[in-house]
């Protein structure tokens, strides 16, 4: 008899060009061969070059969507990204804590990369208190964890520092992404989960083609997770399959393309 397929769930909104939210975690899953369920949060009309619309969907559709997988397939880890307000937070928090999902990777998708807030404070307020505390992995990137520590973050020491801040909000362990910083610190995150405090550092991919990398990143640690590893196990590999799709990044359309989720297919390249 075939050993059980490990699932994951990705609790986050539709991206139309394919390159991030849900359509970035299935792949994602699907490549570390953990099957991929969702519940869609919002539907985005966006390509390479921006985000040209954005349509909530209503709280009680999208915890109906994660009872309906968890009540029958189950799920070993889930995580979410693009929660969009306040009351679907509230919601997917709540139904959280009642479906018992114990392995919950949080990507707090407050504030992009470049520094532009997505969600209100009220949202962020309703983040912080209702679903930091239920997540396995927190994964805030440079301009998140500075609205989440109350601090600016120039330096390594500063990325250490809000790390342990942001871990008294109750999740088991940070992770303060490094993208948004400059130089040699481009590309080291910091992991904190009380006791161990670790600099993880990658190599640096130059490619303007990075877009997705914070879902795909939450999404292969919720694969990871799925498949039985240890959170800061998980974290690493992931952070790898991160780089070497980075590696393989898409040239498509006219603006900033994703990452490339197939390069396991293309192994045999030199």
């Amino acid at each position: 008899m075939n050993a059980p397929i490990p699932v994951a769930m990705t609790i986050a909104g539709s991206d139309s060009g394919g390159g991030a939210g849900i359509q970035a975690d299935l792949r994602t899953f699907a490549f570390h061969q953990v099957h991929g369920t969702c519940a869609l949060t919002c539907i985005t009309a966006q390509n390479t070059l921006g985000v040209t619309r954005v349509d909530a969907l209503p709280a009680a559709a999208v915890i109906a969507q994660m009872a309906a997988v968890v009540s029958d397939i189950g799920v070993q880890a889930a995580k979410t990204g693009m929660l969009l307000n306040q009351e679907i937070i509230a919601a997917v928090a709540t139904e959280v804590a009642a479906l018992g999902l114990q392995q919950l990777v949080v990507d707090p998708v407050m504030v992009s990369r470049t520094g532009a807030q997505l969600i209100d404070d009220d949202a962020i307020a309703t983040l912080k208190t209702a679903l930091m505390p239920l997540a396995t992995v927190l994964t805030p990137n440079r301009y998140e964890a500075q609205i989440l520590a109350g601090q600016e973050i120039q330096t390594l020491a500063d990325m250490q520092t809000a790390a342990e801040k942001i871990y008294q909000f109750g999740a088991k362990a940070v992770l303060v992404k490094g993208g948004g910083m400059s130089g040699e610190l481009q590309g080291i995150d910091i992991w904190f989960d009380g006791q161990q405090l670790e600099t993880l550092a990658t190599e640096v991919v130059n490619t303007p083609h990075t877009h997705g990398t914070g879902c795909t990143l939450s999404a292969a640690i919720a694969a990871n997770l799925a498949l039985g590893h240890h959170p800061f196990t998980a974290t690493r590999l992931a952070k790898t399959y991160v780089t070497q799709a980075l590696h393989h990044s898409l040239v498509i359309g006219h603006g900033q393309g994703p990452v490339g989720h197939f390069f396991p297919l293309n192994q045999t390249e030199g």
